[in-house]
């Protein structure tokens, strides 16, 4: 097949797909699928081995958001039957995140619901990244924290961080009809900030808000071009109380596709499978694998996901392996980058650039398979997989890690 085979030659040589192709590869048809995997598995293969990267999320403070953010379970005016509380305490913190390291987890991501950071509130995470990293040697740590203003990535850095997560999200055309509260260029400018600071920038989509497949490409091209080290893909999770709940689009196959494209257009990044992922992937979880190659564990901000026991089980059964805690996730020539202080290169050859509680047909031109609009439609809503975390942080429960 033409555009599968000029699809990976681009891929390993990290360069750029035309439009054309990343759109006709969502257009492919649910029978064309696993020819699809097996090439963008050809480009996951090549940068990242068979290694399976895990992540840990702890929720800081849960719901009371000012923004309005549609697809959110903690934004302003949400009536979700989600977990509130305020600033959990660095020892508590601390003991969240050693539940997920146990696990298996190398990465903590430090999430707090808000529009952005007060000073006070960097240095309450501040305090919670020393607390962690006393504790825990090797371990990486991500803050989540809303819109930066000047000088706070960098004290971020100083305190020890080593990533910073602000999603995009969706298109800069629809990004309004998502979220009033502040703009895509407010995401923008948080995402150059925490690569001005030198740290690793996390950036990543939501997926099934009714988006067309020509803003699934527009987001994803924009994040190749911000080049950030992560890409986490999200998929809706539809939760009661919100004004995306009745937004059930995604079929597991559609699920698939996505997470090709982004493969394909981001070849040699972190590419990770986030919230959504049990309630939309389901049984083809461990087929994703071979085109993501990091995971969250256990469970998400405001609602559960699979057992942690399970992840680990279905990592081996699919003949993949947990990456350690002395591997380096990212391909050499963007490893270097970020060891001295930056994230990936915008001029380097092709280099491409949380979690979703917190995220047509294309053209055909690229050639090779026939694509088709008629591919399998949404069965009825799963609402009994969408359950509220009610265990670990901000809780007496232990977690699920």
């Amino acid at each position: 097949m033409d555009l599968l085979n000029t699809l990976v030659d681009k891929g390993l040589r990290r360069e750029t797909p035309t439009r054309e192709e990343a759109l006709a590869v969502l257009a492919t048809s649910d029978d064309d699928l696993l020819d699809v995997v097996a090439a963008a598995g050809k480009v996951r293969r090549h940068w990242f081995g068979r290694r399976v990267k895990l992540n840990y999320l702890v929720n800081l403070k849960s719901g009371l958001c000012p923004e309005d953010c549609s697809y959110c379970s903690q934004r302003l005016g949400s009536t979700a039957g989600i977990l509130k509380y305020t600033w959990l305490k660095p020892d508590q913190a601390s003991e969240a995140a050693a539940a997920g390291l146990a696990g298996g987890a190398k990465r903590v991501c430090l999430v707090a619901s808000g529009r952005g950071p007060t000073d006070r509130d960097v240095d309450r995470v501040s305090d919670t990244i020393k607390a962690i990293k006393d504790q825990n040697d090797g371990v990486e740590v991500c803050a989540c924290l809303g819109l930066l203003s000047d000088g706070q990535a960098e004290r971020l850095r100083a305190a020890g961080a080593d990533a910073y997560n602000h999603n995009l999200n969706t298109s800069e055309a629809t990004y309004g009809d998502i979220t009033t509260t502040h703009t895509y260029a407010d995401r923008v400018e948080t995402v150059n900030k925490a690569h001005a600071a030198g740290l690793s920038a996390c950036s990543g989509l939501i997926a099934g808000m009714g988006e067309r497949d020509e803003d699934l490409v527009d987001v994803v091209f924009a994040l190749r071009e911000l080049d950030p080290d992560s890409v986490p893909v999200n998929f809706l999770i539809p939760f009661e109380g919100t004004p995306l709940a009745k937004e059930w689009n995604l079929t597991p196959q559609r699920c698939m596709r996505i997470l090709a494209m982004v493969r394909f257009v981001c070849p040699d990044v972190e590419v990770r499978i986030a919230g959504g992922r049990e309630v939309h992937l389901r049984s083809l979880q461990p087929l994703a694998l071979h085109l993501a190659n990091s995971i969250f564990l256990g469970d998400y901000l405001t609602s559960e996901g699979q057992a942690g026991k399970a992840d680990l089980e279905m990592i081996a059964d699919a003949g993949f392996e947990v990456e350690g805690a002395d591997e380096v996730t990212l391909p050499e020539h963007r490893a270097a980058a970020v060891a001295g202080g930056g994230c990936g290169s915008h001029a380097a050859a092709g280099g491409c650039g949380t979690d979703a509680e917190s995220a047509g047909c294309g053209s055909h031109a690229g050639g090779g398979i026939c694509g088709t609009a008629e591919a399998s439609a949404p069965a009825e809503p799963r609402t009994d997989l969408v359950a509220v975390r009610r265990r670990g942080a901000g809780t007496d429960l232990a977690p699920n890690a």
